[in-house]
């Protein structure tokens, strides 16, 4: 743990020294100083910017991350069950990946306006496909021998689940949900510019259209900071179980046939 903290910190370090350097390159006029993109952020924190707009597309984003990882589960566990369901669901799921977010942001306009709705919407439609194909493979993935292992040792059905099948769903799921976490604040973002939404994204089109750039750049760190806040509080959990529990899953694998 301590050394996964350690090469963060020496990866933001370098995106910190690289900033810098792209400042003393091009000039405060195209790339502030980092500092001065901390200082505006710590104003914006002071006179209570951040917690508005924070408030309300984190509301957004997380509600369309939950509706997706909610929708694509069930819908994956209906589909390992039908193979009928599967056909059918399989090539929507592929095909919607292909859509582009700004194509729902458009409709979502369209149907909703500007409200909260449209950046959920958006967010929720744009990352379904994600988890229901990941979850959906991780559900196809799992070693059918850990399955016999707790026949054989006559295991309930919840300790099957919580011991066996759930951490080889969660080596499929976890990533991208992940993924799909950092996904929804960018989406989220780019819907409330386009729709002049009330949030970050809000924000960040007011400190376009006032050519602030030390603003522009503060909003894109704050974003950073809640994309890993979110990370550390609601998959890192959840990984860690997953690698406590991999070592002891696989030391008690059944050996397979030659």
């Amino acid at each position: 743990m301590l050394r996964r903290i350690l090469w963060g910190t020496i990866g933001f370090a370098a995106v910190w020294a690289t900033w810098e350097w792209g400042h003393a390159v091009l000039g405060p006029f195209v790339l502030p100083h980092p500092s001065e993109a901390v200082q505006t952020l710590f104003r914006l924190f002071v006179s209570g910017e951040v917690g508005t707009a924070l408030r309300t597309t984190a509301a957004q984003s997380l509600a369309g991350w939950a509706v997706a990882c909610l929708a694509g589960i069930t819908l994956a566990l209906a589909a390992s069950m039908s193979e009928r369901l599967r056909y059918a669901l399989r090539p929507v799921a592929t095909g919607f990946l292909g859509i582009p977010p700004v194509a729902w942001l458009m409709l979502a306009f369209l149907w909703f306006g500007s409200s909260g709705l449209m950046s959920a919407f958006t967010v929720a439609i744009t990352i379904f496909p994600v988890i229901f194909i990941a979850m959906l493979q991780g559900l196809d993935a799992r070693d059918p021998a850990l399955a016999e292992l707790a026949r054989v040792y006559h295991a309930s059905k919840t300790l099957t689940f919580t011991d066996i099948d759930l951490p080889q769903l969660l080596d499929h799921l976890l990533p991208a949900a992940a993924t799909a976490l950092g996904f929804a604040w960018k989406i989220c973002v780019m819907s409330e510019v386009m729709g002049s939404g009330t949030g970050i994204g809000g924000r960040l089109a007011t400190a376009r259209a006032h050519l602030d750039l030390p603003e522009t750049l503060a909003w894109i760190v704050l974003i950073t900071m809640l994309v890993l806040a979110c990370d550390v509080v609601l998959v890192a959990p959840l990984r860690f179980w997953i690698a406590r529990r991999r070592e002891p899953l696989h030391a008690y694998e059944l050996p397979r046939d030659a």
